[in-house]
């Protein structure tokens, strides 16, 4: 597994909170380039939680253990110790099976954390940014106090949580973080047969090391086990229905556990909707078009501002891009610090800024540099992506996670001819970025657990409506995959935003904002097909 070979390449498993991360704190590198230092210093870590003894006891409601799927009780009865952490915070460790097949066969624990309402509590309110493989946990801690609304806030505990195979919950191991930085430097020529086979064995080595390191947990990190985890919480908190808010993958987890548990199901949103009845195949292509969009609309801003190193018509400026891209993956450059840059690399730079419209002139930034020589820049974008810091060492394990779940989640194509009859399409959805979003195969041939989910639609019989939220500019979900769980979904509301950037709740107006705490809050379901 090539970490920077994925199904969207590595900024596109970037979801919520990295993505919120960057609007806070990338756009300060657009006043000056030196504020790489700033930007380098952003990246997360996590601390223990704290000594304090503060504790909060949750005691499971009877009537709650009683709806327990069959053999499960032991976990949805389970009383949960809640203790001060994070400065704020309160964390907990909460028991759920390994293998939920075989609930006796051994257990492991989901990290969560709760930051308290401050009113009157409806409920918790659970979360999920993105991935597969960002932290519930950490986007609560560091954004949970910013990005949700007072009205929310003031209603509903929110609480985040690592999914399993993530962070801190039985996460998925891999490489050293040297071992990454090298990997990170490798330049597979992939269009050729003898890049391809070098890059194979390249991803043998790592799964192998992913299946030494991680243990047994590494069959069971797919999302319908999640969702069933999602459901041991909600029982946990004492919360007798889900409500929930996820973004990008959150939506597909929450898809998922409303097709699993629709009796459970409370007031959730799904905000960046991934369609789940696509194949891999189809949403590398949903994407790889949205992102396609989104430069060109990214190019036609940098033209009508200030200070952009790209001229002509949109067209051109895009066709610029592309030139030095192509430059970088011919022959990539060393940046300050003496690594490698390669046009894998570059690309996750350029994308990572998409994700978000006031980041662009970080783009503009980064770009103008690349122009004049100087791909460090671009690298420390790169870098913010892939959750490395100045000092080398990773944050995460995000990279991992995403392609340990997503080989669970999906079957994929892996032969050659099949992987270069990709190639060739994706070049026409992206001429841009095409290349890089091909042969996403590589990461699972050579899994060893085969999937465990054929792509489908969803299936939700419940009897409380959700919302679903897609944005007109989203290069990461296309708008269009919105409508279309909406449909699967039946008992649903579309919302729609029109704007830029990758989902819509805390980063978009008061109209959706308005509508997504209206129907949290008060259970005021928007009209369907409102657009804001």
């Amino acid at each position: 597994m090539n970490p920077a070979r994925r199904r969207t390449t590595a900024p596109a498993a970037t979801a919520g909170m990295r993505r919120r991360n960057l609007k806070r704190v990338l756009s300060l590198m657009a006043a000056a380039i030196v504020a790489t230092l700033v930007l380098s210093g952003c990246v997360f870590s996590w601390s223990p939680p704290s000594s304090d003894t503060q504790k909060n006891s949750a005691g499971a409601d009877p009537s709650i253990v009683a709806s327990a799927p069959k053999g499960l009780e032991e976990f949805y009865s389970q009383r949960v110790d809640w203790t001060s952490c994070e400065k704020g915070f309160q964390c907990a460790n909460i028991k759920v099976p390994l293998d939920y097949s075989k609930p006796d066969a051994g257990n492991i624990t989901i990290a969560a954390i709760r930051l308290a309402s401050k009113g009157t509590k409806k409920g918790s309110l659970l979360v999920n940014p993105g991935g597969p493989g960002a932290s519930g946990y950490d986007f609560v801690k560091d954004a949970g106090q910013s990005h949700f609304t007072n009205k929310l806030r003031s209603n509903y505990d929110l609480v985040g949580f690592d999914p399993r195979g993530v962070k801190r919950s039985a996460p998925v191991k891999c490489l050293t973080d040297a071992e990454r930085d090298a990997n990170r430097q490798q330049n597979f020529r992939l269009d050729t047969d003898q890049g391809l086979d070098a890059a194979m064995a390249d991803n043998r080595n790592i799964i192998t090391k992913c299946v030494d390191k991680t243990g047994p947990v590494l069959a069971h990190i797919d999302t319908q086990s999640a969702a069933k985890d999602l459901d041991v919480l909600r029982a946990v908190l004492n919360d007798a229905k889900l409500n929930y808010i996820g973004f990008s993958y959150g939506t597909f987890l929450g898809s998922t556990y409303a097709s699993l548990f629709p009796d459970n199901v409370g007031r959730v949103v799904l905000d960046g909707a991934v369609d789940p009845s696509l194949s891999n195949e189809e949403l590398t292509s949903g994407q790889a078009k949205a992102f396609e969009k989104a430069i060109h609309s990214y190019v036609a801003y940098c033209l009508n501002n200030a200070g952009c190193p790209l001229s002509g018509t949109v067209d051109d400026g895009v066709q610029q891009i592309r030139d030095l891209i192509a430059a970088v993956d011919q022959t990539p450059r060393r940046a300050s610090d003496g690594r490698l840059v390669t046009g894998t690399a570059f690309v996750s730079g350029v994308i990572t800024p998409l994700y978000n419209n006031e980041n662009w002139p970080v783009l503009t930034q980064a770009l103008e540099s690349a122009m004049q020589g100087d791909v460090t820049p671009m690298l420390r974008v790169a870098d913010f992506a892939a959750d490395r810091s100045p000092d080398g060492t990773y944050s995460s394990n995000s990279t991992f996670a995403f392609n340990s779940i997503n080989c669970l989640d999906y079957p994929m194509v892996s032969d050659t001819a099949s992987m270069r009859a990709e190639e060739a399409r994706l070049k026409q959805d992206s001429p841009t970025f095409g290349y890089f979003f091909a042969y996403g195969g590589i990461n699972c041939k050579e899994w060893p657990y085969k999937p465990v989910r054929t792509p489908g639609p969803a299936k939700y019989t419940g009897d409380s409506p959700i919302v679903v939220i897609g944005t007109t500019g989203d290069p990461a979900t296309p708008v269009q995959w919105a409508s279309s769980l909406r449909d699967q979904l039946g008992k649903a509301s579309l919302l729609t935003w029109k704007g830029e950037g990758h989902t819509a709740y805390g980063r978009s107006n008061s109209c959706v904002a308005n509508a997504v705490d209206n129907y949290l809050v008060d259970g005021k379901v928007p009209s369907d097909k409102t657009t804001c």
